[in-house]
């Protein structure tokens, strides 16, 4: 039996339908609420579905769990509850942590890339464990998932009890079905799709910087797909633990994007510039890419999807069809 936190969530709904294939048991750890999120496992529902606030409960009754896919998280970048981040984000990812090194249950979790802060050239997005301390997250969010990766190598380095397989997964910026339940959190290129579809112009941020242009903002961004293949990836190879950066290892513009939603859309490449809000000045990251160099040492071999092809998976399969979830 496979436990999935956050299983009904985004990336994690998807890696739940990936582990439904293959046959397996599983416990989605998450709350549906009346936000339609119930549709991201109607068309693979888990073999049990219990509320965070269940959790303890369930663990006393000593499960027979393989492993445990820690993606639940308070996952907003403008999250303002510095109690509730931390109960979600720090203590329950600790608490699972022992309760899997008391077991020797395997435990992967979501990390960020929110970790790197201000990082904005490729070298500062390394990964190494030796870099960890070095890192200034910019928001309470990614604040939050730093401290849990330096718990993490805390216990490792002190050689203290840890689960037979342990990793940190830093995700960069994912876009794909089963988002829609996100509110603003919902990725950019669902956003942009809504815009053009619309007839309207595709809207993007000015920068918030003198030496980036309009549009010219990067971000890594990683196709849902992919990041479910790296997952499925460590849980097929036990060997491999670490903390380690989960992107394409490539930089796209907003500008790039929102020209590859117009195309695959159907639609002419219309953008507009609109003001920043005040909320993410100062804490808007201009800049990301992912170091994937450990990731591929390790043993990881498969290519990730291009943002062109990507971005026309998620439009013709999901969002301009009635397929609109895995």
């Amino acid at each position: 039996m496979i436990i999935v936190t956050g299983g009904a969530g985004f990336i994690g709904s998807c890696l739940h339908a990936s582990l439904k294939a293959r046959g397996l048991r599983t416990v989605v750890v998450d709350r549906l609420r009346d936000t339609g999120k119930w549709r991201n496992l109607a068309g693979h529902a888990p073999d049990l579905l219990i509320a965070p606030e269940q959790l303890d409960a369930f663990l006393e009754t000593e499960p027979q769990v393989t492993a445990v896919f820690h993606m639940g998280a308070v996952s907003a970048t403008t999250a303002r509850d510095g109690d509730l981040v931390w109960a979600s984000n720090v203590a329950l990812s600790a608490k699972l942590w022992h309760w899997c090194g008391e077991r020797g249950v395997r435990f992967i979790y979501a990390s960020s890339a929110a970790t790197y802060g201000a990082a904005d050239r490729p070298e500062l997005f390394d990964d190494s464990p030796e870099r960890l301390p070095f890192l200034r997250p910019l928001n309470l969010y990614g604040w939050s998932k730093h401290v849990f990766d330096q718990q993490v190598m805390g216990h490792v380095g002190a050689c203290a009890v840890t689960p037979p397989q342990w990793v940190g997964l830093k995700f960069f910026n994912v876009y794909g079905p089963n988002e829609y339940h996100k509110g603003g959190m919902i990725s950019v290129v669902k956003v942009k799709y809504d815009e053009v579809a619309a007839g309207r112009p595709a809207r993007l941020f000015r920068s918030d910087r003198n030496d980036i242009a309009d549009g010219a903002q990067m971000r890594d961004f990683i196709w849902v797909g992919d990041v479910v293949e790296v997952l499925l990836w460590l849980y097929d190879t036990p060997l491999v633990s670490g903390i380690f950066n989960c992107g394409t290892g490539v930089a796209r513009s907003y500008l790039d994007l929102a020209h590859a939603v117009c195309d695959a859309a159907g639609k002419p490449r219309r953008v507009e510039f609109v003001d920043m809000p005040e909320a993410l000045r100062g804490q808007y990251q201009s800049y990301t890419q992912a170091d994937m160099r450990r990731l591929r040492e390790a043993g990881f071999g498969r290519s990730f999807t291009s943002l062109e092809d990507g971005i026309g998976f998620y439009v013709r399969d999901h969002l301009a069809t009635s397929s609109l979830y895995l």
